[in-house]
């Protein structure tokens, strides 16, 4: 076991056994049902994130990764375990950077929700910290930059009418749903006054803007949902973590991809809020992000301090949902307890954003 995965006590090892000499296409590399915690067969769980749990199963000498809701979690939102194994379905005919889907299962008798099976891609996937085996670059860092943003226009250029996922679009204005979609899951997670995210949302409210256009958007693109070649860098091996995506603005993704971007010059708490490594001397900065997605996509960008900052009020919406749960003892992972700090300065910073205009220069 490496220092990314761990045991995880809400996994049922014997269930899943027998659930995977069932129904995996060459389930006799398990070997006897009498020994399902054999050398045939382990389960390691991937410890970082904080939305679906995520699992790695060695099975012989196959490699698989399992993904379930988390505990206590509305399985029929943002954890909709059937949707996203559809999605990477539909979408690998067109795009490949993605794990192939195996197999989904909504028997609940397994593991107590449903979930899906795919295949293990390999790579380094970049987190909060430095591996401490790689060095990060400057020109490194820049080369991933110019990728990461070039690679979104990609996906926000594939032409989905094609596919199943076309049944995911919607009538009506996505930006108008997305605003009040984020408002309403704010008021039912609330638990304390928030004045700044209250202020950020009301602002929201009162400048929705119209659709700049439809496309398939990941929303939730950032260092962490990417795999990279580690001969290189600068290549994208696979895009992962594709729960939230679905056919909407690609300029609400953008804004959302600029919500996780933390540069250097910006304020300490949203410093102390970093989910990644954006701050490493050699990345692209926020607004060079933006002109270059406008090369690559050809979109032109405009209102870009609305969607930067619906970014920030949708980041802080989610971590305020996962706070609910832990301060309700839904969740028991101790890294909760500190999400008020990560809520308070997304809101900090979407309201410097609305008093300067601006998405840089903010402190």
């Amino acid at each position: 076991m490496d220092d990314s995965t761990q045991p995880d006590k809400a996994m049922n090892i014997p269930n899943l056994y027998h659930f995977l000499r069932t129904h995996l296409d060459n389930n006799t590399i398990l070997g006897s049902t009498d020994n399902p915690d054999s050398a045939n067969f382990s389960v390691e769980r991937f410890t970082q994130g904080y939305s679906n749990l995520t699992y790695l199963l060695h099975i012989g000498q196959r490699e698989l990764v399992l993904r379930r809701p988390p505990i206590g979690a509305n399985i029929k939102s943002g954890h909709d375990m059937a949707r996203e194994y559809q999605l990477l379905t539909g979408l690998h005919p067109i795009y490949s950077k993605i794990p192939r889907a195996v197999l989904y299962s909504d028997d609940i008798t397994v593991l107590g929700a449903p979930f899906y099976i795919m295949e293990r891609m390999h790579g380094i996937v970049l987190q909060k910290e430095p591996p401490a085996h790689i060095t990060l670059t400057p020109p490194t860092m820049e080369r991933l930059s110019h990728a990461f943003i070039k690679n979104l226009a990609v996906i926000h250029s594939l032409d989905y009418a094609t596919t199943d996922l076309k049944k995911m679009a919607r009538v009506g204005s996505y930006v108008e749903r997305q605003i009040t979609g984020w408002l309403d899951r704010y008021a039912r997670a609330k638990t304390d006054d928030l004045p700044t995210i209250e202020r950020v949302g009301s602002w929201l409210d009162e400048h929705r803007i119209p659709d700049s256009g439809s496309s398939l958007i990941h929303n939730d693109y950032k260092y962490d949902n990417l795999m990279l070649d580690a001969s290189d860098l600068s290549q994208i091996v696979a895009v992962l973590d594709w729960e939230m995506a679905t056919i909407g603005d690609p300029l609400m993704d953008l804004g959302t991809t600029l919500a996780y971007w933390v540069q250097p010059d910006d304020p300490p708490e949203l410093q102390a809020a970093r989910m990644g490594l954006t701050n490493l001397p050699g990345n692209l900065d926020r607004t060079q992000l933006v002109h270059q997605y406008t090369l690559h996509s050809g979109r032109e960008v405009k209102e870009i301090v609305f969607y930067y900052v619906y970014g920030l009020f949708k980041v802080a919406v989610i971590l305020q949902q996962l706070y609910a749960r832990y301060k309700k003892g839904v969740a028991s992972d101790a890294r909760f307890a500190l999400l008020p700090q990560l809520i308070q300065a997304t809101g900090i910073t979407a309201s410097r954003a609305i008093d300067k205009n601006r998405i840089d220069q903010l402190t």
